[in-house]
């Protein structure tokens, strides 16, 4: 992704500033420490103004409904510090302008309010959308002493340039960068040494010619366009490859930005989910190696029972109270020695083995049945991988965040939303797939009946597909198997075996996770 650069804000400025003009600050909220919302009114139209100062998303606009859900902003109870700061001194205050400092990625946003003595006095609100060094801060016009900020720079960050509460507040050490209005020749810096033009604008100019460039600086030609993979955006749709266009500079930014941030929020709660997933799945395979070890060691223990029936077939041969016996071994077909407790007679030591036999034995049972358990745990873990791969969709990852983690439900559950399936429609048959634990969890438990047909890859995780077709053919079925592979973690295989059987030949066996089932009378066809 690109930055938001100040010919960015320069056009935002441009486009909005009349409606800055005049308008009453009505509502201010910091949803978070990089993250400020305010409701401006103006002529009938009331607005929600969003600043982010977040080094990687710093930007400015007006969000609508749509992209706000998308930034996931959620309102603290008790509003920070800087919060209250801003509340007491700007809401319902009037602006009377805003500003761009030449060639500065500043906005400042001029109000009219009172003080304690009831004194007309005049505020500035500077938002500097500076990278790492972005910031937000509140000064006196007057007298350009700082009220408050977004977060204090001390000598210790910059020796230049101290922000906090009663110092003065001073612009940034100037640029040392040229203005492309005033040459008159051949362009001999690089681009990124000329005023409003960043790495990535600079980029998107090259080759450009003079007179062009200047057009760009001076903002005709507006055309405002996204490119269709969401990697850049521009003021002027043919400086892309792939453009999709915007009708405003304003509903360009925001659905560039809101769409990073959505795509960010959905990759970090994947790796935390995928790191504490791999861990669980790391346990449970070390479980199933150690396991499979002892119960290659229990196994010896059919050499036990031997040794007991060799020994009680030759009570009549042998010695009681001896250190070994040596008798014939009619499985192997050889004589054998057998070392024996010489403190016991041949029929204690063979009742000795027999008991080593029958514990053995017991121990395998035991450990089968675990190492059952642990496999279902580790197809459910697995499925849950593939499903964490796979969702794009904010909500399903939500769903499947708080199924591992439970301890991030609230205490009082949400009303839930209706299960959202991926539906379609085949050969006029309706076919449900469902994209997470719970998903087909309910299409098994709850939307099945007994005629319906289940698929599923064989082998491997993927979607459990519903078909809702009693008496399907065989192109149906052929359909429906594709989906399976498809919707699966083999679906880039170039072939893969696919089940499928009727529902009533499903069972969920107790206790088992969530999208957990075993099947018979199944069928497999190969795709």
């Amino acid at each position: 992704m690109i930055t938001f650069d100040s010919l960015t804000m320069k056009a935002f400025i441009e486009e909005n500033h009349e409606f800055f003009t005049g308008s009453r600050i009505q509502k201010i909220q910091q949803p978070t420490r990089r993250e400020v919302l305010f409701a401006l009114r103006n002529n009938g139209e009331t607005r929600k103004f969003y600043i982010n100062i977040n080094p990687q998303f710093h930007h400015i606009c007006f969000i609508k409904k749509e992209t706000e859900k998308r930034r996931f902003l959620e309102i603290p109870q008790k509003p920070p510090m800087f919060c209250m700061q801003l509340r007491k001194y700007l809401e319902n205050a009037k602006i009377v302008k805003v500003n761009q400092p030449n060639h500065e990625r500043i906005f400042e946003i001029y109000v009219e309010t009172f003080n304690e003595l009831q004194e007309k006095i005049e505020l500035c609100l500077a938002i500097e959308l500076m990278g790492k060094h972005s910031n937000i801060v509140l000064y006196n016009a007057d007298t350009n002493i700082i009220i408050g900020c977004a977060h204090n720079v001390g000598s210790e960050k910059s020796r230049e340039r101290e922000m906090a509460g009663t110092l003065p507040y001073i612009y940034p050490p100037k640029q040392n960068k040229f203005d492309i209005i005033n040459v008159t020749g051949e362009i001999t810096e690089p681009l990124e040494n000329f005023f409003f033009f960043s790495k990535a604008f600079a980029t998107q100019c090259k080759g450009q010619p003079l007179e062009k460039l200047k057009d760009f600086v001076e903002l005709k030609g507006l055309s405002p366009a996204i490119n269709c993979d969401y990697s850049e955006f521009s003021l002027f749709s043919a400086l892309l490859t792939a453009p999709r266009a915007y009708a405003t500079v304003n509903e360009m930014i925001d659905e560039y930005f809101s769409y990073h941030i959505e795509q960010n929020k959905i990759k970090s709660i994947k790796q935390e989910l995928t790191t504490l997933i791999n861990k669980k799945l790391s346990k449970h395979r070390k479980n199933e190696t150690l396991m499979l070890e002892q119960l290659e060691r229990e196994e010896k223990g059919f050499e036990y029972r031997l040794w007991g029936d060799l020994i009680m077939a030759n009570l009549y041969n042998g010695k009681d109270f001896t250190p070994s016996i040596e008798v014939f071994d009619w499985e192997h077909d050889c004589n054998t020695t057998i070392e024996l407790d010489p403190l016991l007679t041949l029929k204690d030591n063979a009742n000795k083995f027999y008991k080593r036999y029958n514990k053995s034995k017991k121990s395998i049972e035991k450990i089968n049945e675990m190492l059952e358990e642990n496999e279902i745990q580790i197809n459910y873990y697995e499925q849950t991988i593939y499903a964490l791969e796979a969702t794009q969709n904010y909500q399903e990852l939500q769903e499947l965040k708080n199924e591992i983690l439970p301890i991030y439900q609230v205490a009082k559950k949400p009303a839930q939303s209706p299960m959202e399936l991926l539906e379609k429609e085949i050969l006029g048959s309706k076919v449900y797939i469902g994209r997470n634990n719970k998903q087909n969890d309910y299409i098994v438990s709850k939307l099945s009946k007994d005629e319906d047909y289940w698929f599923h890859t064989h082998g491997c995780a993927g979607s459990h597909v519903l078909l809702k077709c009693a008496e399907p053919t065989d192109e149906l079925i052929f359909e429906c198997a594709k989906l399976a592979k498809e919707f699966s973690s083999a679906k880039l295989s170039s072939k893969v075996g696919v089940i499928y059987t009727q529902r009533k030949h499903l069972k969920k066996p107790p206790k088992a996770p969530l999208g957990y089932v075993i099947y018979s009378k199944e069928e497999e066809i190969i795709v």
